[in-house]
């Protein structure tokens, strides 16, 4: 089940919200919201929810060994169980996330032939894996509680709303709502409202813009250079949709039962420099590992060098058992560094048109590297972009594209700038816009609603890009 379904959308959100609704106390609510996100992922994923407890039991046993462990000062002790709890989370990740790509590069070796494992990736796991380590971590740090209520870490782990792809919240977040919240009219506006943003995105939006890239990038690339220009950066914008549709939806849904997640996204198109691009782009990844990888010693201390570039090793490989995603990790974690040599008052220094062409250029070329899993395809992309491959400078086919999809475009690059912000900043600046905008707000979540149903009707599959990760 996905966000952008029917069946979500009129059957499983409403009769949640519902039961939530006319639960008569917040323990009962937890326990509704729990059941309907264990429902939510059984939904998609039957047999590998029994993984997701297991892990959860596992995690909140470990919990409570560090707890102990605290509490009799046996600091040691607290550290073994803390080291056992990350070996068996990332174990698991590993096993079914990466195994199949470990032995495909040992194969490689001569003499070598293992049996390649075929795992079917739990929805969703790296993204709650991610989650527990957040809070076995903090816990050895000493920066929150032990959570000595299993069902309260259930909840948090599997609140559907972010359980399948993010963003990845801290439990220090949430800790005290899930055991002390009231929800307002404002929550189920704003979240409503944040609801619908996201589901537009997706559906009007990035699900449109797959299909140019699809039609430009399907098997055979041999593209004129403007042309793949041109399908990089729908390319560009459609991943953008797509994630940043699913954290508004997250977000939204999450404000409606009372929680109050961080942001993942600020338009990250606005930024002036791939260091500020990495600051609203996935912002909770890159916290997480800001946080929780960048100072690992490295050979027994911490290499600010070495840092950056396991943070960045790292997040490519996150996002995929592949060589692409490593290059790409890398690829950037390369300017940020270069930035860095250079200093932020040198950077400043640069004329703003050409900082942002210069971040534009390398943002547009990363996301051709995200996309072509196959590196023989990332090679004939890299031609295609100067023209080493022969290819035209230009062609029809591109022309006739962006006539074809200029409202479509157009909106896409609109909607990469803060409108919704801007409205809200007038409306909190002129009282007197207050009724007016609250009009036009619920008219706006109606029409994208009626409009995005509509499109779901004849729509067979769409899943968030970012499901496989």
């Amino acid at each position: 089940m996905v966000f952008s379904s029917l069946i979500f959308l009129y059957l499983f959100l409403p009769v949640c919200l519902l039961c939530y609704g006319l639960s008569p106390s917040l323990p009962v609510k937890n326990a509704v919201l729990m059941l309907f996100s264990l429902a939510f992922y059984a939904w998609g994923e039957p047999t590998y929810i029994i993984l997701l407890l297991i892990s959860v039991l596992m995690n909140y046993l470990f919990g409570l060994g560090i707890g102990k462990c605290q509490q009799t000062k046996k600091a040691g002790l607290s550290k073994v169980i803390m080291i056992i709890s990350m070996i068996f989370n990332l174990g698991l990740l590993g096993v079914f996330k990466y195994s199949g790509f470990i032995v495909e590069n040992l194969n490689l070796i001569p003499g070598v032939s293992l049996p390649i494992p075929h795992l079917t990736l739990p929805i969703g796991i790296s993204f709650y894996t991610f989650q527990i380590l957040s809070y076995i971590i903090d816990l050895y740090w000493e920066e929150i509680d032990v959570q000595r209520n299993p069902f309260h870490l259930l909840l948090y782990i599997s609140m559907f709303p972010q359980l399948i792809a993010g963003p990845i919240v801290r439990y220090s977040s949430i800790a005290d709502e899930i055991k002390n919240r009231k929800i307002t009219i404002v929550d189920i506006s704003e979240g409503l409202t944040r609801l619908m943003m996201g589901l537009g995105k997706k559906v009007i939006l990035a699900n449109h813009l797959s299909t140019i890239v699809d039609d430009f990038f399907g098997e055979n690339i041999q593209l004129s250079v403007a042309g793949t220009w041109y399908a990089v950066i729908v390319y560009a914008m459609q991943i953008y949709f797509d994630f940043s549709g699913y954290s508004d939806m997250a977000i939204g849904m999450g404000r409606m039962f009372g929680f109050h997640f961080d942001e993942n996204f600020r338009h990250p198109f606005l930024c002036k420099d791939i260091s500020e691009f990495w600051q609203r782009w996935h912002i909770s990844l890159g916290t997480f590992f800001r946080d929780y990888v960048l100072y690992i010693p490295i050979f027994g201390k911490r290499r600010k060098y070495g840092g950056l570039f396991l943070v960045w090793f790292c997040t490519g490989l996150w996002h995929g058992a592949s060589w692409n995603y490593i290059i790409w990790g890398l690829y950037f974690g390369t300017f940020i560094l270069i930035e860095q040599l250079i200093g932020k008052k040198r950077i400043k220094k640069i004329p703003l048109v050409l900082r942002h062409v210069y971040n534009k250029i390398v943002i547009i070329v990363g996301f051709g590297i995200f996309y072509f899993e196959d590196i023989g395809r990332l090679g004939s992309f890299f031609r295609n972009l100067v023209g080493l491959n022969g290819n035209a400078l230009y062609d029809n086919v591109t022309e006739l594209s962006v006539r074809n999809n200029l409202f479509l475009l157009i909106a896409a690059f609109a909607c990469c700038f803060p409108l919704y912000e801007g409205v809200k900043m007038l409306r909190n600046r002129h009282a007197s816009l207050v009724k007016v905008t609250n009009v036009l707000q619920a008219v706006w979540n109606a029409a994208l609603l009626v409009v995005s149903s509509i499109l779901l009707v004849d729509a067979t599959n769409n899943p968030f890009l970012y499901f496989r990760f």
